[in-house]
């Protein structure tokens, strides 16, 4: 049947909260913390997370592999170019029932990329980019397994709404 968040923060969530424990214990970080930014640089295959609370300023938290990552440097122009977007995103949603493992949906393409799409007469943007389990992806980040778990409880735990998505070519 179908899952909810709650099942699987019921199922994840105290390992994935023991693992997040001693990492935002040495940023000196409160877990959960108040704002994240998940920051994906294509180029080194990383993604890193930062944290903040109310009265300190970003403090890296973990840094993380992507395990897969379609097409090259530069930004997603269109649906199919197996592109993974390149800007600034929040995060729209969390799915426990992903087909990888479980995922994060980020609110690709935002205003920003309609703009530029619009002004080079770009149409069929694409979307659904998530980042999720597994190991293979097209256009999305793909974090492995146990990653995926790590990201979907810290999301739940804080507030999507308190979390930004930062995709960087390098």
């Amino acid at each position: 049947g179908k899952k909810t968040v709650a099942d699987r923060l019921h199922k994840y969530g105290a390992g994935a909260d023991g693992r997040w424990a001693p990492r935002f214990r040495a940023a000196d970080i409160p877990y959960p913390p108040a704002r994240i930014t998940l920051l994906a640089i294509k180029d080194e295959r990383i993604l890193q997370v930062y944290a903040a609370n109310r009265t300190s300023g970003w403090r890296h938290v973990a840094t993380f592999p992507i395990r897969g990552l379609s097409g090259t440097l530069g930004p997603k122009l269109r649906e199919g170019d197996n592109q993974v977007p390149e800007g600034i995103y929040q995060i729209e949603s969390l799915n426990p029932n992903s087909l990888y493992h479980l995922s994060l949906r980020v609110n690709y393409p935002n205003a920003s990329d309609r703009r530029h799409a619009a002004s080079d007469g770009l149409t069929n943007l694409g979307g659904d980019i998530m980042i999720h389990g597994k190991t293979a992806s097209i256009g999305c980040l793909a974090m492995g397994d146990e990653v995926a778990e790590d990201l979907f409880v810290l999301v739940a735990r804080m507030g999507r709404a308190q979390a930004t998505v930062l995709i960087a070519p390098t």
